[in-house]
């Protein structure tokens, strides 16, 4: 029989074998700038000095430190799975002089994020990773001020397009609208889609897609 402990670490196991490929190191990340079209992100964002926002999926901090920049006097909340991601992170944001991001150890089915505290979360090529979604959801959903905002961000890959959500995700993929329908039946109303956001690094057969709803109540 399979406990929830053991779930959890087979969940853990799972992502540490999949950020063998899917991690990106500070060697990476000014190409990953351009091909994720990261400033038109942030753009649509549309953060201001003092927000507080979380990443979730942060792996060793790609998107957290630009979040920090960006909100400034603000806190960014980078979330993962893996300590020694975090640590990694934690050294990240030391050697850069950013002192407003605090890392958390989340579960896989909470992000253990403060209530009620965040004006905005972003899950970048991680919700198709996440077996506990409509859990996760919730949790996000409480973390959020009102009319706060989520922002997801994943591939579709050509091969399987029009499949099954489980055999997409068994791909490491996901299409928006299964993703659109979650996030409506957790309390979100979608503000804003990209259909096309470019090629996920530059393979034209895996294309990105970005999603960002808002808390209704």
């Amino acid at each position: 029989m399979i406990t929830k402990t053991h779930s959890s670490f087979l969940f853990v196991a799972l992502l540490s074998l999949v950020g063998l490929h899917a991690q990106y190191g500070e060697e990476d990340w000014k190409e990953r700038d351009e091909w994720m079209n990261t400033e038109t992100l942030l753009q649509m964002a549309d953060l201001s000095d003092g927000d507080r926002v979380a990443d979730i999926g942060c792996h060793e901090g790609y998107l957290s430190t630009r979040l920090s920049k960006k909100v400034k006097n603000g806190r960014v909340y980078a979330v993962d799975v893996r300590e020694d991601r975090l640590k990694r992170l934690r050294e990240n944001a030391n050697s850069r002089g950013l002192k407003n991001i605090i890392t958390i150890l989340g579960d896989y089915d909470d992000p253990k994020l403060p209530e009620r505290e965040l004006d905005m979360v972003f899950i970048i090529d991680t919700y198709h990773e996440m077996d506990s979604h409509e859990q996760i959801l919730r949790h996000v959903k409480r973390s959020l001020k009102p009319g706060g905002k989520i922002m997801l961000l994943e591939k579709l890959k050509e091969w399987v397009r029009g499949k099954s959500r489980e055999e997409q995700v068994r791909a490491h993929s996901l299409g928006p609208a299964y993703v659109r329908k979650e996030l409506i039946q957790a309390g979100f109303t979608i503000i804003s889609e990209i259909e096309d956001h470019g090629d996920w690094e530059r393979e034209d057969s895996k294309q990105m897609w970005v999603i960002i709803a808002k808390k209704t109540s």
